[in-house]
């Protein structure tokens, strides 16, 4: 079955404080296809995956199925696509239920209050993604896998109803351990394959990411250093041009695995 392109973004630049930041990038993902982009600190990525989504001011030109969203009204993009940012607002002593709902708010009239159909859909996802005995809890009593999950089904909740639709996730592992980490990203794999979701993200765990993207986007110093799937990305020259890192490259099963290697010449301390 032939894909059609559901995300197009043609030489999307930013800068900040009058500093170029993301530097005319370009690229495309297929629909249900999953792109991470990776870079080293200051790369760039977080500010990409923003302005990519609308929510900072940019040159270039991004498409959502066909759509330019620079000319979608705001509701109407928010029901297209949701982003899950790295470290998203937590109002403090919300339960669980309200803060998905939130999720809701492109899907209501203005001014407007949920519906009991809005309260069955964000009930709906929360079951799905096994937190739905959580809804009357604080989400501030959560433990990280589990607001991690909150996160993810307020994005659901905003997306329901949309087909092919565009999850963005900026670092959703940054503050997760290995068995959370896991957790998270088989569950975005699953909803990914059940409901056709399109998936962008950016990822600091390199061999994490690896694993789990179609194809990869290495920036770096604002600019596309490498696209293509993650043995094409992933290789030992590029991340020691790009990251200054020594590492050793191993294929696995389900992609490369990226170890760090220690330089030549090093020295080790005393053993007992």
């Amino acid at each position: 079955m032939t894909r059609h392109a559901h995300v197009t973004a043609d030489a999307v630049t930013v800068r900040l404080g009058g500093q170029l930041i993301v530097d005319e990038v370009s690229f495309h993902v297929d629909a249900g296809e999953w792109l991470t982009i990776i870079g080293p600190n200051g790369a760039g990525k977080s500010t990409l995956l923003a302005a990519v989504a609308g929510l900072i001011p940019a040159d270039g030109d991004v498409r959502v199925g066909g759509r330019s969203l620079a000319e979608l009204p705001r509701r109407v993009r928010a029901r297209a696509l949701a982003l899950v940012a790295q470290r998203p607002t937590q109002p403090p002593g919300m339960a669980v239920l309200d803060y998905v709902l939130l999720g809701r708010t492109p899907h209501m009239r203005p001014l407007g209050r949920e519906s009991r159909h809005d309260v069955d859909i964000a009930a709906s996802v929360c079951d799905r993604l096994d937190i739905g005995g959580f809804l009357d809890r604080d989400l501030d009593t959560l433990s990280g896998g589990e607001r991690q999950r909150v996160f993810l089904a307020r994005a659901l909740t905003q997306l329901s109803g949309t087909p092919d639709g565009l999850l963005m996730l900026d670092e959703p592992t940054s503050a997760l351990d290995i068995g959370h980490q896991q957790e998270v990203l088989e569950l975005v794999e699953q909803l990914r394959v059940d409901d056709g979701l399109t998936v962008v993200s950016t990822m600091h765990d390199l061999s994490i990411a690896g694993e789990y993207a179609d194809r990869m986007l290495l920036l770096s110093r604002g600019r596309v250093a490498a696209t293509g799937t993650p043995s094409e990305v992933l290789t030992e020259d590029a991340l020691e041009l790009h990251y200054g890192a020594t590492v050793r490259v191993v294929e696995s099963e389900w992609g490369p695995i990226v170890v760090p290697a220690r330089r030549a010449g090093g020295t080790r301390g005393p053993t007992t």
